[in-house]
């Protein structure tokens, strides 16, 4: 109930019950074979960041180790900040940057060959309150938000609530390689993207390829990031060709702001990864290839 009220509310959980929480995040992440967990944050790069620490505690008298996990570890880290981007903010030697858990958006577990990890979405700022990511200025927009609505609706004759949301549901739009064909293809290897030859002979003139039939390597590939993205709880909802060659779309449905943001830095990631099971290169960036549409996130 008090987890409950703190999502709801987006207040700070009480640090007394912190404890339990971690308990059974712990439980639950063990069930799941993971050994690891890490404070999940998205600083000024682009890039999602990860540190991973273990389950482990202090050994007991025995000299035995034991798996742990407390309050203060879910509710609060201190990575290193010295390298990330700051904006200007600071100078690089004030190393300290600070995560914390931001309990409306789940914890997921990922787990590869080499095991299984306990996600924990935070916010990463600096000592004084600075935002080093993207996603405190979200998290704070949307307060400020909540608050604007709220003294609005009254003054227009309507029943203010006692919290307003905003609701984003990202499409991500993205191109798919033979890795065979991509890896000839230097320019697309170091910066994502061709800088010099020849046009290819067939566009996008006839948007013959816009919602069309979708091969079956490609289906094959989508039923594998779906199933993926459903484990994780991602409400992967529409899938098509889009209207370049080579061009495809994912769509999600619409969530709170700030957990859209989370879901879909984790469909970029498993996109990217489930392709190279197939044989596949998958292409992110915004304009690929000269000549025909590019990717947006509308």
């Amino acid at each position: 109930e008090a987890l409950e009220k703190a999502v709801e509310n987006r207040k700070e959980l009480n640090p007394l019950y912190a404890d339990e929480v971690a308990k059974g995040m712990l439980n639950w992440a063990l069930s799941k074979g993971a050994t690891h967990y890490t404070h999940w944050f998205q600083p000024l790069n682009g890039k999602t960041a990860e540190k991973h620490d273990a389950f482990v505690g202090k050994p007991n008298e025995k000299g035995e180790i034991l798996y742990d996990f407390k309050g203060n570890e879910l509710i609060k880290g201190e990575p290193d900040a010295s390298s990330f981007p700051s904006g200007g903010l600071r100078a690089t030697f004030e190393a300290r940057g600070y995560t914390v858990w931001d309990p409306a958006s789940p914890a997921f577990v990922l787990s590869d060959e080499e095991g299984a990890v306990l996600y924990i979405p935070t916010a990463f700022c600096s000592f004084n309150g600075e935002a080093l990511d993207g996603k405190t200025p979200l998290l704070r927009s949307e307060d400020y938000l909540n608050e604007a609505v709220i003294r609005l609706l009254p003054l227009i004759g309507l029943e203010a609530p006692k919290r307003v949301y905003s609701y984003a549901g990202a499409e991500q739009e993205y191109f798919l390689l033979e890795s065979e064909d991509f890896l000839k293809r230097k320019d697309l290897v170091y910066t994502g993207r061709t800088l010099f030859g020849a046009a290819a002979p067939k566009g996008q003139e006839l948007d013959d390829h816009y919602f069309g039939p979708i091969r079956e390597k490609i289906s094959s590939y989508m039923k594998e990031v779906n199933d993926a993205l459903w484990k994780l709880g991602i409400p992967a909802k529409t899938e098509h060709n889009e209207v370049a060659p080579s061009q495809h779309e994912l769509a999600c449905i619409y969530a709170p702001s700030s957990l859209t943001a989370d879901q879909n830095q984790l469909v970029m990631r498993l996109l990217k990864r489930i392709a190279k099971h197939h044989g596949m290169i998958c292409l992110l960036g915004e304009k690929p290839f000269e000549g025909i549409n590019g990717s947006g996130k509308h």
